[in-house]
């Protein structure tokens, strides 16, 4: 028979003595990732390489601290490299709707921005001063003076010439117009008068009239090109003079920007803006009134620049992690005002994106945040594929708005981005998205564990020491770092493993030093841990205790003593957040005469799920190979799950499914004293599980709370025994054999212990021992074989050849 494991079997310890070292505060950091040498190398590789389509994906459970695992590589690495360039927009006085890019070095972005405020605000004073000289006052009146001389002269001219013939010219000033009135006596004739003229006098003054008239619009005509002519030279000496008064400010800035061209194209471009639009610094009313209006501010607003990305302040290349990638916050955006009801917009409403940001460094995204922001993940792409970025709106995009907007100059991109996620969107984009394998061609899969050996508990005891300083908490003696070692061991469910799940790791540190401090200690100690363990469990165990006392009062059917046929103490978990625990289930079965059908319940009212149902598929399987092999198996059976209601899953009840049906046939009590969990093969192997520790104790705490007699314990995979790392109580029970726990690594091992009759082995005939449980089986199975025949109609004769041939063919 097979003997309980011995009670150091069940947990295995951490011995604090092989530490050298009192408590952590002697423990220097730890330096690199701990347990993730593959990852480690990938971001090495990815952030190495410069090729197109290297960037990174960072795949690996939730809570791993892999975000703050990148960010601090991310970190040493751009320490290392060159600082980024600016960016900057300024106006295209030539399209305004096109504002122009320009790369600048890191800081100058923002020195230029400084330096055209200040060239704006030495023009507003230069040239008015300019324009204030005696120099061209006197050139200005030169130019009129020459005007009116000129006009005087013609008009002179004409006059004369209308008095030769008796007329004189008359102007009316308000309207600057002019009208021939002939003369009598050297004064304008009256009307009547000129009535009184005879007709040919008249008719010779009217030819008079009319040629000087035909002259006067001649002389007019060429007083309106001299007053352009006029306009001209005006224009051209306030141009010369403007230039006078700008062309040394800008030929400073074009001396301190030598180096970059497009600086120097831009300069020009202003220079010559502003001197077409001297007036809008000349005239101090003018001016006043336009601040007033605000529309000063929008003239001067041109000569402005955007600082898109000022790298002025840093160290390196940049680090930027966008916690909100929406499509504006990853591309940029184009900001809108309101003016007088409509929507306006210029370049310095240009606003940067994170991809700005990071140009020239790194950019982390959180993977699940960017999939589910609409147009944000195809953004990326389209980014990354044509390697500049450009600033557009999702709603022009799709003519969602019909606003005037602009198109501002693509800037160039250069940057790896790193995406951070769970393993399921890595194996999902690499199945449905063809882009995501060109572009993100570098895996670091994050490790959850690593080997239990003495190097890597000393690095455990340093990686303790680096977060109790990272977050100023007590430092922790050997024995509590051993205990939390020990719980790691747990948490992976492997006694040869460490959990590298960082959460979880520092929320235990962090809790333990809130006890720690609570009882006025200098240091954690393992009591502490132990405390932060019990707690942590205690604020989440409410549906654990109410199921427990469940079973105590009776509400929830469980025996954990005598015997009964057909009916085995399953185990199962139940995961409630990140709290989970075990429970016994009841698992009965019924068999009858039939045609090879096992009829699990729970999957027939869907309450099953297809690893369940598998693992009955299974032990079908079983039972036909080992029991049926040249005969029918003539079985109608049924499983359940007594009291389930939410639904089962998984395949670690097979064991407990098929001692059930076992027990059923051969009409052998089961202990009900003992719990089993365990999966199976076709062949009868025990297969291991997960939750195992979970599973023990809670059919522990279930036999505590009704009383333990001495003959409880659970059967569980003999491959499960190196996960066992039991509660303190339950190894105590062990230890005084008031619980007991099984390993086992086949089926007929399994329903020896839950029987007490030995399972038998078949001998070369395929027959085993009498009194066996598998022979009673057998003679069951044939008893059920037999009696189907004599039952059988004579047309169903052939239906049970066909039903034999086909049990031969799968045995």
């Amino acid at each position: 028979m097979i003997q309980a494991l011995d009670a150091d079997a069940l947990y295995t310890p951490c011995d604090p003595d092989r530490f050298g070292f009192k408590s952590t505060a002697e423990l220097a950091d730890l330096d690199g990732l701990l347990g993730q040498d593959r990852a480690e190398e990938a971001l090495q590789f990815g952030l190495g390489i410069r090729r197109h389509g290297y960037n990174l994906f960072v795949l690996g459970p939730s809570g791993m601290g892999k975000h703050t695992m990148v960010h601090q590589f991310l970190h040493q690495c751009a320490a290392e490299e060159l600082v980024a360039r600016d960016w900057i927009y300024v106006a295209n006085f030539s399209h305004p709707e096109k504002p122009r890019a320009i790369e600048l070095a890191a800081g100058r972005g923002s020195a230029f921005d400084r330096d055209m405020r200040q060239l704006v605000e030495d023009l507003r004073s230069a040239i008015p001063n300019a324009f204030e000289t005696e120099q061209y006052h006197a050139r200005l009146q030169e130019l009129h003076e020459s005007f009116q001389e000129r006009s005087r002269a013609v008009f002179a001219e004409l006059a004369e010439e209308a008095e030769k013939h008796g007329v004189t010219v008359v102007r009316a000033r308000e309207r600057d117009e002019f009208s021939f009135v002939p003369l009598k006596d050297e004064r304008p004739i009256k009307s009547e008068e000129y009535e009184a003229l005879p007709e040919e006098e008249q008719q010779r003054l009217s030819a008079v009239i009319t040629s000087l008239e035909d002259k006067l619009r001649g002389i007019l005509h060429q007083r309106s090109q001299w007053q352009r002519e006029l306009r001209e030279a005006i224009k051209t000496l306030n141009r010369e003079v403007g230039m006078f008064a700008v062309g040394h400010l800008i030929e400073d800035l074009r001396e301190k920007y030598n180096d970059v061209a497009a600086i120097n194209d831009y300069l020009s471009e202003v220079q010559e803006d502003v001197i077409d639009n001297l007036n809008a610094f000349r005239d101090e009313e003018e001016e006043v009134v336009m601040w007033e209006t605000g529309k000063a501010e929008q003239s001067f607003r041109r000569y402005q620049v955007n600082v898109l990305v000022d790298h002025s302040e840093a160290a390196g290349a940049p680090v930027v992690y966008e916690d909100l990638p929406i499509f504006q916050n990853l591309i940029g955006r184009i900001e809108y005002v309101s003016q007088m009801g409509t929507l306006v917009t210029d370049y310095m409403l240009i606003r940067s994106g994170a991809l700005h940001r990071a140009n020239g460094g790194y950019l982390v995204l959180d993977a699940h945040k960017l999939l589910t922001q609409p147009f944000a993940w195809e953004a990326l792409k389209r980014v990354l594929y044509a390697g500049e970025i450009h600033i557009e709106s999702p709603a022009e995009m799709y003519s969602m708005i019909s606003t005037v907007s602009l198109e501002p100059e693509p800037i160039p991109l250069n940057v790896k981005v790193v995406l951070v996620g769970e393993r399921y969107l890595y194996y999902l984009l690499q199945a449905y998205d063809p882009d995501f394998a060109e572009l993100f061609k570098v895996q670091a899969d994050f490790e959850n564990s690593l080997d239990s050996n003495d190097d890597n508990q000393n690095r455990y005891a340093r990686l303790l020491a680096t977060l109790v300083r990272k977050d100023q908490l007590l430092h922790f003696d050997r024995d509590a770092v051993a205990r939390v070692i020990e719980h790691s061991r747990r948490a992976v469910e492997d006694t040869q493993r460490l959990s590298v799940h960082m959460r979880s790791i520092n929320d235990l540190l962090q809790e333990a030093d809130y006890w720690a401090r609570q009882g006025g200690r200098e240091l954690v100690s393992r009591a502490d841990v132990q405390q932060a363990i019990d707690k942590q469990i205690y604020r989440s165990d409410r549906v654990q205790r109410r199921i427990v006392e469940e079973i105590r009062r009776g509400t929830l059917l469980i025996d954990t003593a005598g015997a009964v046929t057909a009916q085995v103490n399953a185990l199962v978990i139940s995961e409630l957040g990140r709290f989970a625990f075990g429970h016994p289930s009841r698992v009965t079965a019924t068999v009858r005469v039939g045609e090879g059908e096992v009829v699990d319940i729970e999957r027939e009212v869907e309450l099953g799920g297809a690893i369940h149902s598998k693992g009955v598929m299974i032990l079908t399987a079983y039972l036909a190979a080992r029991f049926a092999g040249n005969k029918p198996l003539s079985l109608a059976a049924t499983l359940v799950f007594e009291q389930n209601y939410g639904g089962i899953e998984g395949d670690s009840a097979t064991i407990a499914e098929l001692c059930a049906l076992l027990s059923a046939l051969a009409n052998i009590p089961v202990r009900q004293s003992l719990a089993v969990t365990g999966s199976a093969n076709q062949r009868g192997q025990v297969q291991p599980v997960g939750g195992i520790n979970e599973k023990i104790e809670g059919f522990f705490d279930a036999c505590q709370a009704i009383g333990l007699n001495g003959e409880q314990g659970v059967v569980i995979p003999s491959t499960n025994v190196e996960h066992l790392m039991l509660r303190e109580d339950v190894v105590a029970a062990a230890r005084e054999g008031r619980f007991h726990i099984y390993p086992v690594s086949t089926v007929d091992e399994a329903i020896e212990v839950l029987t007490g009759v030995t399972a038998g082995e078949a001998d070369a005939r395929g027959e085993y021992p009498p009194e066996s449980v598998n022979y009673q089986v057998k003679q069951r199975l044939e008893d059920f074989a037999e009696t189907r025949h004599e039952f059988a109609k004579p047309g169903d004769e052939d239906q049970d050849e066909d039903a034999k041939d086909k049990d031969d063919d799968a045995s």
